[in-house]
């Protein structure tokens, strides 16, 4: 923790930053140990170049916030008070004017934003906190990635499950509840993301909401899941059969198996995303499915299930060692099939491991 604070100190030092107010939930975990999701309340983070930083908090939390491990000082406030009044004292206390802020500025609202404004009428100018802050989180500690790793464990794990639980009429509904029914009796919490379990045509949206379609043969089960673990997201796909499936369902399975494992292939430190992104891209084209690809190739992983950055074939960021993302490529034909397969990777000093290790070869379940 003292390190994440000593360079996000260093950086506001160098871009005469005052300081840096954080409102995500993730992002005030990373820096502080302490999640909350405080719902319509203010939850905030105000972090300086060189002082010790300040949380603010429901006072009913203060104490959570102590047993987490925060050991600054915490602006504690109930239900009838305003915190802006004391956030604005403890900041002028510092004897400093400040002009220049950073903030999230895809996550804060306007309403706080003038608070802000209200509260520091000095600050001329504000700046982006994401463009340090994504950095620092795109490369992994040791811990991080142990955390990751058990997360992944126990999505493969769910994938079993769900593929135990595919039989002819089942619900998508009456699968998904049952996968997280099992996580939950293991100690599993929280999902990354709500659940999916789509089958059939369904399975050619590929944001679909899961419902009553039941399962029949000759379909195939996509599964699209993840679990938190101690904070961190793990996020895997699998596409199985129930039955047999015709040749164009098989088709289109392995063309995107096969780009998917061009894009693990291509996956080193020094390789541009935008290459990792047009191995499977490529793959999909070739094979003359271009058009049925329409989404990016993956995402960094980590307290969010969808962090920096972004891998896609415009952005030439290169892989560092450290790095942790999805690799999901995906093909999606109407009224015949949809087919993902994603796995989470880490970026090593050789290459990458693959962290989710749920098999991958078409799975036909009798």
């Amino acid at each position: 923790m003292e390190n994440k604070f000593k360079q996000i100190g260093n950086w506001m030092a160098e871009q005469e930053i005052g300081f840096t107010f954080l409102t995500s939930t993730d992002n005030i975990f990373y820096f502080s140990g302490f999640y909350s999701d405080p719902h319509e309340r203010l939850l905030a983070l105000i972090l300086f170049p060189q002082d010790e930083p300040i949380l603010i908090c429901p006072a009913m939390e203060k104490n959570d916030a102590k047993n987490a491990g925060w050991k600054y000082e915490i602006i504690g406030y109930s239900d009838i008070e305003n915190p802006w009044d004391a956030i604005q004292k403890k900041v002028a206390a510092k004897g400093q004017k400040i002009t220049k802020a950073a903030v999230e500025k895809d996550h804060m609202n306007v309403s706080r934003y003038e608070a802000l404004r209200s509260s520091f009428p000095s600050l001329k100018l504000f700046t982006s906190a994401e463009e340090k802050i994504n950095r620092l989180r795109m490369i992994k500690t040791e811990k991080e990635l142990s955390i990751i790793r058990e997360a992944c464990k126990w999505a493969d794990y769910a994938i079993e499950v769900g593929c135990s639980e595919i039989a002819e009429g089942k619900t998508e509904m009456q699968i998904l509840a049952a996968v997280e029914y099992e996580l939950k009796k293991k100690g599993i919490a929280k999902m990354s993301f709500s659940t999916m379990v789509l089958t059939g045509k369904n399975g050619a949206s590929p944001h679909g909401n899961p419902g009553d379609t039941p399962i029949q043969k000759g379909d195939f089960v996509l599964f699209d899941l993840g679990v938190v673990v101690d904070g961190y997201c793990s996020d895997i796909t699998r596409t199985v059969a129930y039955g047999e499936v015709n040749e164009k369902q098989k088709e289109i399975y392995d063309t995107v198996l096969n780009a998917q494992l061009a894009a693990i292939s291509a996956s080193k430190p020094g390789a541009a995303c935008s290459s990792i992104d047009l191995a499977a891209r490529n793959t999909i084209r070739d094979a003359g499915y271009g058009e049925y690809f329409p989404h990016r190739l993956g995402h960094g992983l980590g307290l969010s299930v969808h962090e920096f950055p972004s891998l896609t074939e415009t952005n030439s960021l290169k892989l560092q060692e450290g790095m942790v993302f999805t690799i999901e490529p995906g093909i999606y034909v109407p009224d015949i099939a949809g087919v993902r397969i994603e796995d989470d990777v880490y970026v090593a000093k050789d290459g990458v491991e693959i962290l989710t290790n749920f098999p991958k070869d078409l799975h036909i379940i009798k």
